[in-house]
Parts: C-alpha cells; sequence; structure tokens
C-alpha cells in the first residue's frame, strides 16, 4: 500500500504524521499497530518516536491517535498535538480550533513564535488528576506527593499525576541519563504497582521561571522531550512551591525548549497550556506491506531544510541556558 507521510517533530519529539482525514485511507486496529513498529523503528525505513494518525471527527475539527513506537497507543501526546495542531491549522486555514484526543477534545492554536523564526502553536493538557488511581498506580493513598516508592528506588520521592496519560515526576540536583533510563525502565516493569506503566521525568530546577525535564517516555524510552511529561513537570514543580501557577514557565529538554502554564481552576483542579515549535523535516511516501516488513520500502522524501536550520538555532540556544 503506497502511503503518504509527513515526518515533524515538537522538541525534537519526531513522529510520523499519516493523515486518514482528507488522503481517504482506513486503516484497522491491526494496522496502526504495525504501521507504528514497522515505521518507527529506528535506523529503518524512517525512524521516529512514534504515528500521529489525523482522523475525521464528528465533534471537533479533527481527531488525533497517537501510536508509540512499539505499537501500543498512548492516551494523550502534547508535542505530537502541537504537530497535528499546525497541520490541521494549515489543512482548514484556520488560527484555532478544536481537537479530539482519546481522553479530550482540546483547544490549538497558532500564537507569537516562542523563539525568531519558530512557527509556534499552543494546546491545552488536560484532564488532569491527582488521584494516584488515575494512572494508575496502585496504592490505598488518595494523593501521591513527593513519596518515595521503594520498589523503583529507595532514595528518590515522586509525585504522581496523569495528563492525562500516567507520570511520575521527580526533583533532582542533578539529571543522569543512566538514572532515568534505569529508573525508567524498572517502573514500567512493575505491573503489580504500575499496570499500565508511566512516564517517568527527572526535573532539575534552573530558576524560578525555568527547569530542565528529561524524561523515560512509556513504549518509547529516553526521549529529547515529552509534551505531556513537561506539562505535567510544570505542575509538580509549581504544587512544590518552586515556581508560580499561572505564569509562564520556560521548559528546557535535549531537544530544545517549550513555554507551560499550569493554571489552577479550583480546589485541586488544574490545567496546563503547553507552547511550542511543531517543525517540519520531510515529507515522503512509502510503500507498506503489513504482512512483510522486508517488503516496505521509502519511495521519496522532500526536505523542510528552512525549518530544519532554524529549530537548530533555537536548540543551541536551549543548551546555553541549561
Amino acid at each position: 500500500m503506497n502511503i503518504e507521510f509527513l515526518k515533524c517533530h515538537g522538541s525534537g519529539n519526531d513522529f510520523i504524521i499519516i493523515d486518514e482525514w482528507t488522503k481517504g485511507y482506513r486503516f484497522t486496529e491491526e494496522e496502526r499497530k504495525e504501521a507504528a513498529i514497522q515505521l518507527s523503528r529506528r535506523n529503518s525505513i524512517i525512524g521516529s518516536d512514534g504515528i500521529l494518525f489525523v482522523i475525521g471527527s464528528s465533534n471537533a475539527d479533527a481527531k488525533m491517535r497517537m501510536f508509540n513506537s512499539d505499537g501500543s497507543e498512548a492516551e494523550m501526546c502534547g508535542n505530537g498535538l502541537r504537530c497535528v495542531a499546525r497541520y490541521a491549522i494549515e489543512k482548514l486555514k484556520k488560527e484555532s480550533l478544536m481537537i479530539e484526543t482519546m481522553k479530550a477534545i482540546l483547544p490549538a492554536a497558532k500564537v507569537p513564535d516562542v523563539y525568531e523564526g519558530i512557527q509556534t502553536f499552543e494546546v491545552a493538557i488536560e484532564p488532569v488528576s491527582l488521584n494516584p488511581a488515575s494512572l494508575p498506580l496502585q496504592t490505598g493513598k488518595a494523593s501521591w506527593k513527593e513519596t518515595i516508592i521503594p520498589e523503583i528506588d529507595k532514595e528518590l520521592t515522586f509525585t504522581a499525576l496523569s495528563v492525562p496519560n500516567p507520570h511520575l515526576v521527580t526533583i533532582v540536583e542533578k539529571v543522569s541519563d543512566e538514572q532515568v533510563k534505569a529508573v525508567g525502565k524498572k517502573a514500567n516493569e512493575l505491573k503489580q504497582l504500575l499496570p499500565n506503566g508511566t512516564n517517568v521525568s527527572f526535573v532539575k530546577i534552573i530558576n524560578e521561571s525555568t527547569i530542565f525535564v528529561r524524561t523515560y517516555e512509556r513504549g518509547v524510552g529516553l526521549t529529547n522531550a515529552c509534551g505531556t511529561a513537561m506539562s505535567a513537570a510544570t505542575l509538580v514543580s509549581c504544587l512544590l512551591g518552586r515556581q508560580p501557577l499561572n505564569e509562564v514557565i520556560t521548559v528546557l529538554n535535549p531537544g530544545g525548549m517549550v513555554q507551560t502554564v499550569a493554571e489552577v481552576r479550583g480546589d485541586e483542579s488544574y490545567s496546563i497550556k503547553l507552547r511550542g515549535n511543531a517543525t517540519y523535516e520531510f515529507s515522503g511516501s512509502v510503500q507498506l506491506d503489513f504482512h512483510n516488513a522486508e517488503k516496505s520500502d521509502l519511495i521519496e522524501t522532500q526536505d523542510f531544510p528552512e525549518e530544519t536550520a532554524a529549530y537548530k538555532k533555537m536548540a543551541d540556544y536551549a543548551k546555553t541556558m541549561a
């Protein structure tokens, strides 16, 4: 089957967009899973953190489904949502719209650039829950804030929340990739504690308005950035008194930077805004054989060098801040 695609990224968290919305593709659930495994595998046909399927919606302007590189489906993907927002906004020639996700219909909009030459989009990250059962995290506690989980690590303290996909967030003095990977892997092996797995983020406080986040993403592993993780990390940092609620926070990551705002809506009710790039890398088409990966092949591509160069400037700038 010949399939057109668009390779893009949000904060270096890279995706393949496949448009079922306007291209007329109709995939089965098994075909979506197989496409994610074949096309996203590193050093294969394309390589990415996952596939964003853009689908028509009767309740919103468009619908997003995100499949990780291992074929599992994510409840939400903040960086991916920005990429889908850009794609849909350009298709519909709008400045703002609504996108249906697994758990909610969310607003998205084109906003002023976070850095010169970087097209920027804002998306809402919600619903947010601090109830451990929403991950789920198997515990009798009504909330889990700055608490040791000895099965994962005997010294680190974690805050659990869903946004709406599951997250454990720990604030540390120094971020080590080896530790992030080891802790993230361990957390996702403990099915009796976290039956659906979880994203795990290590947060370093830079100053009162800036943090650095490194994430082990469920179904992916260490990733340059995870939009929901940066959103979750912002809220946790605010709730623990490290950053202010309702103000813009700059979040640095190995892939670049974004801006977030954790908003309080009432007693234990929160929403998070995530602003950042949605950069196009290249487009093309693949001949995909769902039954035999060896017969699948990349047919053609077209690069977006100006967007790639502009993003590199911003990423280099972000490194100087971290």
